[in-house]
């Protein structure tokens, strides 16, 4: 048994903002009460570990929808013991990996290797499988196999889908299913080298970069798709001001589609690609202040309603190599409630309540997991965060290191994860 006493619990799902006690059985929530009202149980006193919690914060574990493990395929980036590990420092209780590995999610032996391997963390690990085989784009994956088998959505994130009538073919199918189908939306026509905004930033490293018009218009062309077909979709790492207001326009026409904030996206603009090189360059790139602050106001009025890391491991030298052969992605997962926290809360954008919305309730909601909340006999899955404190990241617990945040100074920080009512991460450090 754990008993948090004196926590502040914010908890999304049931809008409570309060000082509790919570007192925990085995993988389950036994009972929630005012502070200093739960004392151990008679029955378990001599076995109950109780943490005071005064002056932290009890949230619902965070479920990141949008993360990398490179498990199989690339282990020497990361692989799914260690990207637990580095979720359960970041507060982050369930994970959904994407597909793009090697080889990929689109066969059911990888999805049960994933899956099973999954099963062996302290965390909660569910997977994505491919839309198209070998993420060609030219052959839907048997999506209704794959689904009955476990994968809780769809997506060839890292590669866009360039042929419409695939498109709408997979969003039909997915939409049968009841299933979210998730779009990387770059069109590559539109990009002369990746990861580097088309202007400043490009101009800055004397090449072409990546043009913001190969973003909306693939937008444009899934929300039609979408509208026609009624599918649930995800648009994925949102990074210009005009998908996000082609999206705000497609919720008002009751379109069902979802968009997905990444904390480097609200909280970067490629002025952090000029400053930190390769460390800074991923798909889609850092864009414009503009942008920047119109992801912010999508999250603000719910246009974005997902926050997610986009967590992708790559080795120092990888990430060593020239602006334009470097791999793009840097990793989050440790640092995404931080940045959060210093970007939307602290400067008004939004409350701790709509920070904890995007980053536990909906993305849970989305992909129907029982997940993202704090309640009396709901999963006990949470994380003890100290908001005020500051951190310096020095090394992270995932096998790779490329941060742009590394070194830098941070606030918000997490002291504990449980996940199934066990301690799956304690902060060591004062």
């Amino acid at each position: 048994m754990l008993l948090i006493q004196n926590c502040r619990l914010v908890d999304p799902a049931s809008q409570t903002d309060g000082l509790r006690d919570i007192l925990i059985k085995e993988e389950r929530i036994a009972q929630i009460g005012g502070a200093g009202t739960i004392c151990p149980p008679a029955e378990g006193k001599s076995g109950c570990r109780i943490v005071n919690a005064a002056g932290l914060c009890a949230v619902p574990g965070l479920v990141d929808t949008h993360v990398h493990f490179r498990d199989p395929g690339a282990l020497y980036k990361e692989d799914i013991f260690t990207g637990a590990k580095s979720a359960a420092a970041g507060g982050v209780t369930s994970v959904v990996l994407m597909a793009n590995t090697t080889p990929h999610v689109d066969n059911e032996e990888t999805l049960r290797y994933v899956s099973e391997k999954g099963k062996q963390t302290g965390i909660h690990v569910y997977t994505c499988a491919n839309v198209t085989m070998d993420m060609a784009g030219k052959r839907l994956t048997d999506m209704e196999s794959l689904f009955k088998q476990g994968a809780v959505g769809f997506t060839d994130d890292g590669k866009p889908l360039l042929d419409s009538r695939i498109v709408r073919e997979a969003m039909r199918e997915a939409q049968k299913l009841h299933a979210p189908i998730s779009f990387h939306e770059e069109d590559p026509a539109f990009i002369s080298e990746n990861g580097i905004n088309a202007g400043r930033a490009a101009q800055y490293f004397g090449i072409g970069g990546s043009d913001r018009q190969a973003e909306i218009s693939m937008v444009e062309r899934d929300l039609l798709l979408a509208m026609e077909t009624g599918a649930e979709i995800v648009i994925q790492h949102i990074s210009t001001k005009e998908a996000v207001e082609l999206v705000r326009q497609a919720k008002r026409k009751g379109v069902r589609v979802h968009a997905e904030a990444t904390p480097h996206h609200f909280s970067l603009t490629q002025d952090a690609a000029i400053r930190f090189g390769t460390l800074a360059k991923m798909n889609p790139p850092l864009r414009e202040e503009a942008d920047r602050l119109a992801i912010i106001e999508g999250l603000r009025d719910g246009t974005v309603d997902l926050i997610a890391t986009d967590h992708a491991p790559h080795s120092m030298e990888e990430k060593e190599r020239g602006i334009v052969e470097a791999p793009s992605g840097i990793i989050g997962l440790e640092t995404s409630l931080s940045l959060g926290l210093m970007h939307l809360v602290e400067t008004g954008a939004l409350s701790l309540m709509q920070l904890l919305l995007c980053m536990c309730k909906n993305p849970a909601v989305l992909y129907g997991l029982d997940a993202g909340y704090l309640a009396e006999g709901g999963p006990a899955d949470l994380a003890l965060l100290d908001a005020a404190k500051e951190w310096i990241p020095t090394a992270f617990a995932s096998k790779s290191q490329n941060s742009p945040f590394l070194g830098q100074t941070l606030r918000g920080r997490v002291k504990m994860t449980v996940c199934g009512g066990k301690v799956v991460y304690e902060d060591q450090k004062d």
